[in-house]
This record gives C-alpha cells, structure tokens and sequence, in this order.
C-alpha cells in the first residue's frame, strides 16, 4: 500500500482497516460478476479473497519478499533498500493485519450478501 501511515501497530492497524474496506469492495465486485456468470459461491469468494490480498498488501508482501531473498551485502545498498518502505521495522505486522483484514472484508462480504438472499448461486 505504501501510504503514509502511523508507524508501530497503529500503522498496522490503519493498513489492516483499509484493507478491510478492500476485501469488502472486491467481494462486492465479484458477487455481482458470480451472478452474472452463475459461480458457485467458492469461486467469487476465492477470487475476491486473491483481489483484495493483491490490491491491498501487494507493495508490502513484495517488499518483505525483496528484503528476505536479495542479498544486501553493502550499507549503502541495504540503506538504499530501506529508504523505500514507509516503517520497516513495522513491515512483518502490516503485512499481517493487511491480510487478516482483506479476508475479513470479504468474510463479511459475503456474510451480509448470504444473510440478505440474493439472487444467484452466491446467496
């Protein structure tokens, strides 16, 4: 996501909500193309879960992943590295709360669109 957030866990936390409201977009979006194409409900599901994952903590998950696997065998390489994340000592918690929130946006994505009955497969 790469905004500028609060540092620590409350950052995480404000990454996490927004990822929320994603997952809850993204289930939104694919409910209405799984009526349309007549999913069945693990299919908008899934593909919503991989949207909002992607969409919401994709910069993040691909940093961590950069920082794990590139070798950063210089000061000025790994500074270099560094200066691109917003909170890196804070990254592994973002990127937690970023996927526990998208998927909990669309869990209760599809909550609220089981509870109401919609029309379609989905409901």
């Amino acid at each position: 996501m790469n905004l500028p957030l609060h540092f620590g866990v409350l950052g995480a936390l404000e990454a996490g909500l927004i990822a929320f409201v994603v997952g809850l977009l993204a289930f939104a979006a694919f409910h209405a193309l799984s009526v349309r194409l007549r999913w069945n409900p693990g299919h908008s599901i899934g593909w919503a879960c991989l949207a909002a994952v992607a969409i919401a903590a994709g910069l993040d998950i691909w940093n961590l992943f950069y920082l794990g696997v590139v070798r950063l065998e210089s000061p000025v390489y790994a500074r270099i590295a560094l200066q691109r994340i917003h909170d890196p000592n804070g990254l592994g918690t973002r990127v937690l709360m970023e996927i526990a929130g998208a998927v909990a946006g669309v869990a209760l994505g599809w909550a609220i669109a089981h509870r109401r009955g919609g029309a379609g497969p989905d409901a």
